[in-house]
């Protein structure tokens, strides 16, 4: 657990959302489509990820509120990119499922910005890559917790 009180730990730290925030900055300009916003394009992942969800669900794991992810979904749908589908269950509620067009574009997005990423990776040496292929798993992890 990291000491907060201790100055190595808190420059760690601070170096880490520093480096995290710059390079997610870089990565959100290696777009393929630029009518759809970084969070549209999140919403994207979230169902590449996790298959099919309620725009409820969505919300909860986007941190939107719900109305915010009724226009999301509604915007999405109307570039073709969601299609809203009855619940199985419950009559009241949709379902959003992303259409083959989305995971299409959303695969050129991820091969274009993983090339961004090796084409960064070339500048490393060999002990720095290596570090980095191992914090890999724990940057992941602290993305999901």
């Amino acid at each position: 657990m990291p000491d907060l009180s201790h100055g190595d730990d808190v420059a760690a730290v601070n170096s880490l959302r520093s480096a995290v925030m710059r390079l997610s900055r870089r990565l959100k300009h290696q777009r393929v489509d630029e009518s759809l916003s970084p969070t549209e394009m999140s919403v994207l992942g979230t169902l590449s990820l996790c298959g099919s969800a309620t725009p409820g669900e969505l919300a909860r794991k986007e941190h939107v509120q719900p109305p915010s992810m009724t226009r999301i979904v509604a915007l999405l749908e109307s570039k073709g990119l969601v299609r809203l589908e009855p619940h199985p269950e419950d009559r009241r509620q949709k379902v959003v499922t992303r259409t083959e067009q989305a995971e299409v574009m959303l695969e050129e997005s991820r091969r274009k910005r993983n090339a961004f990423l090796a084409s960064l990776v070339e500048n490393l040496d060999e002990d720095e890559w290596a570090k980095l292929r191992a914090a890999a798993p724990v940057l992941e992890k602290l993305a999901h917790l």
